[in-house]
């Protein structure tokens, strides 16, 4: 009797065990460290890797990383976006891709700040630091799958195609292409690093061979080349072209408009820079020293720059130099000016990232416990992160920070939020990012949030160094921001324009005469000039803003400075 009662209960046991759940396997030929990404998609116009994004419209996506291996499973333990597991997924047809995001091993250097650290890191290929295009990337055929989260049968995926290699762009009369090793770079990351410039040379280069030149250093995310400039016009029905972005291409229209002007002579002669600066963890570096990423402030300052100005005849004085860009081109912009205050001569800084960090977004790192949700004894409400030109929320901190935690773990998505932890925070005990904000339950560091405030509060370092800083800013600074931008960034504007303008107050000089520029209704990319249409206003910024420049750089050269050869 007691061996039949045992025989029933593990009987009854085994009949009791729920079956197993649905899962994904994919595989690839040959052991490799990286990241898969397993994109569920509805769409059929695209292939589903190329339909991820933050807003309404995005597709499905589960994220794992694999460490020498040739398979990853996704299964319901997965981490998802937007829904956050397969249980949560409805039965249906679905377009299925796989892609792995292939990690290089970097041994630091023991030197660097960065303690000698082993990571593994999602290196650029010449593409910005996009998985879903990258050189090398292995990825899977799209295929039609009937989904059933009741199914125990797995999906099998392979990943059998490598995204081909992108061809180098070819100069041009205009537009030369330049790749340096950086010594400074090489020395951090234990390895050959590059940086790299395109610029656009002032017509009448070639036939002025003793003119020397003002440069221009335009700030903003990777660029293959210079996409805002064609010598022709565009076709009929080419669309204008927009603000672009990153990894967005120039429209038609304005690009062959800057040729034009650039030809007509109703622009200054001047070199205008584009910086290439893509790493291990985004498509740019934002161009300051840091415990992560390296010391590419100084590479660029030290290095880069001054090549391009010994290279194509600048004037190589810090009078002749400006800087300028928007978004995260804004924020690199008035950091290389605070920052290296004697080496330019003005910025123009256009809907920066956040410059002061009681306002990262709608977050103040400072006060804030937590960065998902404002809470009270008795209310929890999601904190919003992106909205449209019309004010609708279409993302919140907490979407928007699993969507990169999705796309990789310890700050190697290669997203927004990830590449602002990488460049502000300290290493971690694990070699990578210390975490500002827990991607799980929104918790934000205060001690991190310390180190960030002393090194990278733009706002909060001018006021702490403004005695000795501020001499070096007069007249240097003007902003730009719509009221409405996307992302919220007009709130750290804001704070900064209260302390630029107290310094006009007896005892806070000297006066900063920093200019300020606030659009109404205008979204993200707002450059000024309000009674211009948004696109023409930032499809012609370069022709607004080289006047203006070259006015500054001429009220304030030195004696002696040559002001002359290139005003031909």
């Amino acid at each position: 009797m007691r061996l039949s009662a045992l025989l029933l209960l593990v009987a009854t046991g085994l009949c009791a065990q729920p079956k197993p759940a649905l899962r994904f396997e994919v595989s690839w030929a040959k052991p490799l460290d990286g990241h898969v990404v397993l994109i569920l998609s509805t769409n059929n116009s695209q292939e589903p890797r190329f339909a991820v994004s933050e807003g309404l419209n995005t597709q499905q996506i589960f994220g794992a990383d694999v460490d020498a291996a040739r398979t990853a499973v996704i299964d319901g333990a997965t981490p998802g976006y937007p829904r956050e597991n397969l249980s949560q997924i409805p039965a249906g047809d679905y377009y299925v891709q796989a892609v792995l995001n292939i990690y290089e091993t970097f041994h630091r250097a023991s030197g660097a700040s960065s303690g000698g650290r082993t990571v593994k890191l999602p290196m650029d290929q010449g593409e910005g630091q996009h998985w879903n295009r990258k050189p090398g990337n292995l990825y899977s055929e799209p295929i039609k799958v009937h989904f059933d989260p009741a199914s125990a049968a797995p999906v099998r995926i392979e990943l059998t195609k490598t995204i081909a290699a992108i061809e180098p762009p070819k100069d041009t009369k205009f537009i030369k292409h330049v790749r340096i090793e950086s010594k400074l770079l090489s020395a951090f990351w234990g390895r050959p690093m590059y940086l790299g410039a395109v610029v656009l040379l002032p017509d009448g280069f070639d036939e002025h061979p003793s003119a020397h030149y003002p440069t221009l250093y335009y700030q903003g995310h990777y660029q293959e080349t210079f996409t805002g400039f064609r010598t022709d016009p565009p076709s009929a029905g080419g669309g204008g072209g927009g603000r672009g972005g990153r990894g967005g291409r120039g429209g038609g229209e304005y690009p062959y408009k800057l040729y034009q002007d650039w030809t007509s002579g109703r622009l200054p002669r001047m070199l205008i820079v584009v910086t290439q600066d893509a790493n291990p963890f985004y498509d740019d570096s934002y161009a300051v020293n840091s415990a992560n990423l390296g010391p590419y402030g100084d590479a660029l300052t030290q290095e880069l720059y001054p090549y391009v100005e010994k290279q194509f005849r600048g004037i190589g004085e810090p009078w002749a130099r400006t800087v300028y860009g928007g978004s995260t081109g804004g924020w690199r912009a008035l950091a290389l000016q605070v920052l290296y205050p004697d080496f330019f001569n003005g910025a123009w800084v256009f809907c920066p990232d956040p410059i002061d960090f009681h306002a990262y977004a709608m977050v103040d790192l400072y006060k804030d416990d937590n960065a998902f949700f404002a809470k009270s004894q008795w209310k929890r409400v999601p904190i919003p992160m992106m909205r449209d030109g019309s004010g609708v929320i279409s993302s919140d901190m907490d979407d928007a920070i699993r969507f990169e935690l999705v796309l990789g773990t310890r700050g190697r998505s290669a997203e927004q939020f990830d590449i602002w932890q990488a460049v502000y925070s300290p290493v971690g005990e694990d070699g990578y990012p210390a975490l500002i904000i827990d991607p799980r339950t929104g918790a934000i560091d205060h001690k991190v949030a310390e180190y960030w405030k002393e090194h990278y509060d733009l706002d909060y370092i001018m006021q702490r160094d403004w005695k000795t800083l501020g001499p070096k800013l007069i007249g240097k600074l003007h902003f730009a921001v719509g009221e409405l931008d996307t992302y919220y960034l007009e709130r750290a504007v804001h704070l900064t324009q209260q302390f630029l303008d107290s310094t006009r107050e007896p005892g806070k000089g000297p006066f900063a005469d920093a200019t300020f520029d606030f659009g109404p209704g205008r979204p993200h990319g707002y450059s000024g000039d309000i009674f211009l249409p948004a696109a023409v206003a930032s499809g012609t910024m370069h022709q607004r803003m080289m006047p203006v420049m070259m006015e500054r750089m001429l009220k304030t050269a030195p004696a002696g400075a040559d002001t002359k050869s290139w005003r031909y």
